[in-house]
């Protein structure tokens, strides 16, 4: 996969090493952002509060769809919700109980530290039945413990574990809230697996890391999680180099293109499957504006950002997206259109509370010949007309969210129509 954005070019090896372990450094970050002060029996992780301690091997949920006022996550979706954990596998294997999805769409992927959605649980890979999974690190040998229904081998220490469940409406938040508690992480013995880890930054500070810091956190990373088979480190690199290239590379990933370009002004910022390969700068972009994406066989992220004629979307102007008649998106589980503020990738509050729009949502209207239009604008724009709201007078960007996409979204055979100005 060749890379296409705009980052600046250059073969300076600190540069080089920043790009190449930037996505470790987010991933702990992460980490530090989602796991739990508490246990539920336990208690509290450390009895100092302001000590970075936190519990693994533990699930964590959001029972409500996230909204403007949720800023750990960049570019979160809004039609599922989460549940979070991360594995500790430095001890030994982990068991993961699900329950019964029903009819369902679930998923459960696993992301090693440098970001590879490298496994999955749920609907489209191993069904909606009740499982048990097993999930061993590197070297681990062992008996498989009864009613295991698959075996998951880590490439790493360190394991991402997002879950997300379609929400249909309100009225299904607390049959949802039910499934998620039925998920289990346990020791093969039947014990509990949650444990005490040291995740040695503050998960709610959000901003470009010092070179100290960035220092401090890759090492650590580096001695649990080794880089992927055949890639070489460029590792380490000496602190004035970092001080100048850590916020360097940052601005730029922030700002570069989009890599892969669809057509129509759409861009795909996510063509992984289940590793990234030696596409090391596309893997940092991802990292730093939309990390915890999952590879396009789940889900599919064409992103716009300019409008038919090559101009940045801005919510001084108004917008319309048209999918001809049977020229919609085709998934096998759902789509939605989700919109976000550019300058810092997440939802922007609005009247009516919208943040997304899709094939689910209640009184989708269909002109009369099949075609559907959304409208995406700061003011309301009357009735009959399906609104997505965006911010007045500040740049923005949607992303097509596209679940268990068919062929001729992965093949590429899709058009996707222009985002026109009114």
């Amino acid at each position: 996969m060749k890379d296409h954005s705009t980052v600046t070019t250059t073969d300076d090896p600190a540069r080089t090493a920043v790009i190449q372990t930037l996505p470790l450094f987010e991933m702990m970050r992460m980490r530090a952002a989602t796991t739990a002060r508490r246990h539920p029996l336990h208690g509290f992780a450390s009895e100092r509060r302001d000590a970075p301690v936190r519990w693994v091997n533990q699930f964590t949920h959001t029972h409500r769809r996230l909204g403007p006022d949720d800023r750990e996550v960049v570019s979160p979706n809004n039609d599922t919700v989460y549940s979070n954990a991360w594995l500790d596998l430095s001890d030994g294997p982990v068991l993961i109980d699900s329950p019964d999805m029903g009819e369902r769409y679930w998923t459960l992927g696993l992301l090693d530290a440098w970001t590879n959605p490298f496994a999955y649980v749920g609907r489209r890979t191993t069904g909606n039945r009740a499982q048990r999974t097993l999930v061993h690190g590197p070297g681990w040998q062992g008996p498989v413990p009864q009613g295991v229904t698959q075996v998951i081998a880590a490439p790493g220490a360190d394991v991402w574990l997002i879950g997300r469940m379609l929400v249909a409406d309100e009225a299904d938040v607390a049959r949802v809230r039910l499934l998620q508690s039925q998920l289990r992480i346990s020791r093969p013995d039947g014990s509990d697996a949650a444990a005490r880890l040291d995740v040695l930054l503050d998960g709610r500070d959000t901003a470009v890391p010092s070179a100290a810091a960035f220092h401090e956190i890759v090492a650590h990373a580096l001695q649990r999680n080794p880089p992927p088979p055949g890639e070489r480190l460029a590792w380490p690199v000496a602190g004035d180099a970092l001080a100048h290239w850590v916020p360097c590379v940052y601005d730029e990933l922030r700002a570069a293109a989009q890599p892969h370009q669809l057509g129509g002004g759409w861009a795909l910022p996510v063509r992984v499957r289940t590793a990234w390969g030696d596409d090391h700068l596309t893997r940092a972009r991802v990292a730093r504006n939309l990390i915890g994406a999952l590879g396009i066989e789940e889900a599919m992220y064409p992103t716009a950002e300019i409008d038919a004629d090559g101009n940045a979307l801005d919510g001084t102007h108004a917008y319309e997206l048209r999918f001809a008649p049977g020229a919609g998106p085709k998934v096998d589980a759902f789509w939605s259109l989700t919109l976000y503020r550019r300058s810092d990738c997440l939802f922007v509050a609005n009247p009516i509370g919208r943040y997304s729009i899709g094939d689910r949502t209640p009184g989708l209207r269909h002109d009369a010949d099949g075609s559907l239009a959304i409208r995406m604008q700061a003011h309301d724009p009357g009735e009959g007309v399906n609104w997505l709201p965006a911010p007045s007078g500040e740049r923005f960007y949607v992303i097509l969210r596209l679940y268990q996409p068919r062929a001729e979204h992965l093949d590429e055979r899709f058009i996707y129509p222009a985002v026109q100005r009114l």
